[in-house]
């Protein structure tokens, strides 16, 4: 038996025996032509790769979209590194990235990420199993997905009884929202000085009459998620999880700078709101100091920032290892929310995943469809090949980005 060694644990976490007895029959039947590269304009913008090979299989994946400086051309630096590998060999072309001379592959983690679930995708189609199953296999048939809208003004009554009957009567049958104060507006004023860390007392009681208005407006029945962007400093963090708990959020989201200090162990033992992070770290090596040393009670990540969905699921098997669950930062396309469920269903415990679809418009056609995406405030995990999914061909090409062509 393997001795159990600190290192063992963080970086032999997620080895997948699944993955290798399917794979292995298939091994250099298959090598990588091409990989192409196109976006798509809609609120965000939003990265598509395809990884083509000699047999005529594909696989399509999605990076990281706004912020999307760089990450097209990422993809297109890195490929010459994958054309004529073996696409069966997921973990050690990714590995294999981080031996680069030049230092590229860290530089450009959200493009490989992309590339990575194209890859999955692929492996799925030459296996015949979705990916969840070459992940280890699936805990769920369906992932938990909340919407990250909230009243148009908190602090009025009328406007959050609005808002709560238009969730509840939306088609996409939400069941957690997620949202927070406006930055740069009343009552919570960042354009005079971005750098303040920092709620005033009255910033506070109007936070927590916004958020017990929405409560009293949507009832018991629903979640609310209280959402952050980095911006306080430790002691404001633990003033303003006192004002939320009262309405019992499922978490504060990313309340201090996203990087590890011994700040997050500290709010999280002050607070009675379950604390989250992790949307913007990278890596095993990112996350394990929170996860170690107890400076959170949920994990967070997006696939399209972590290196991929291999390393995601290391991240969430190290997270088990602690009793941590699990979330999924998403403000991808369709086809970014087919990866994540994808990873989600083989996460043993796993909480949402946070979408931009579901709302019945173009973004939803971009794959073909029977039905709602969303239903009931659930996705259901395909169980067909790969991430499960065709794009429409049409729609792709009528929301391209200027400039943009389509890959065929």
């Amino acid at each position: 038996m393997t001795r159990l060694t600190r290192r063992n644990l963080l970086f032999g976490l997620g080895a997948q025996p699944a993955f290798r007895a399917l794979a292995a029959p298939e091994r250099g039947r298959v090598r990588i032509t091409a990989i192409r590269v196109m976006m798509l304009q809609g609120p965000r913008t939003y990265t598509l790769v395809k990884v083509l090979t000699d047999s005529g299989v594909y696989g399509i994946g999605e990076g990281y979209g706004s912020p999307g400086v760089g990450i097209k051309e990422g993809v297109l630096e890195l490929r010459s590194y994958f054309i004529g590998k073996d696409p069966l060999e997921i973990d050690a072309l990714y590995t294999g990235l981080g031996t680069r001379t030049d230092g590229s592959a860290h530089m450009l983690l959200r493009a490989v990420s992309a590339i990575e679930i194209a890859l999955w995708d692929l492996a799925g189609k030459i296996l015949g199993v979705p990916v969840s199953t070459l992940l280890g296999g699936r805990f769920r048939d369906r992932v938990r997905m909340y919407h990250d809208e909230g009243p148009r003004d908190m602090l009025s009554r009328d406007s959050c009884r609005e808002w709560a009957d238009r969730m509840k009567s939306h088609p996409a049958g939400w069941t957690a929202f997620k949202f927070g104060f406006p930055r740069g507006k009343p009552p919570i004023d960042r354009a005079r000085d971005p750098s303040n860390r920092i709620l005033t007392s009255r910033e506070l009681r109007d936070i927590r009459q916004g958020f017990e208005n929405c409560r009293d407006a949507i009832g018991w029945d629903y979640d609310l998620i209280v959402h952050c962007h980095w911006e306080y400093d430790l002691r404001t963090a633990v003033q303003l999880a006192e004002a939320v708990e009262p309405v019992k959020p499922l978490w504060l989201e990313d309340a201090m700078p996203p990087d590890y200090s011994e700040a997050w162990p500290k709010l999280r033992a002050a607070s009675k709101v379950p604390i989250l992070i992790g949307e913007n770290l990278a890596r095993r090596q990112g996350f394990k100091d929170f996860i170690i040393h107890h400076g959170c009670d949920i994990v967070q990540l997006d696939v399209r920032n972590t290196g991929g969905l291999l390393e995601s699921k290391k991240i969430a098997d190290l997270a088990d290892t602690f009793l941590l669950p699990m979330c999924a930062h998403n403000t991808g396309s369709i086809v970014c929310n087919m990866a994540t469920i994808q990873w989600a269903a083989a996460v043993r415990d796993f909480l949402a995943s946070e979408t931009l679809i579901g709302r019945g418009n173009w973004m939803d056609d971009v794959i073909l469809h029977d039905g709602p995406v969303v239903k009931d405030g659930y996705m259901e995990v395909s169980r067909k090949p790969g991430l499960g999914f065709e794009l429409n061909k049409e729609v792709v090409k009528a929301n391209l980005a200027r400039g943009e062509t389509y890959w065929d």
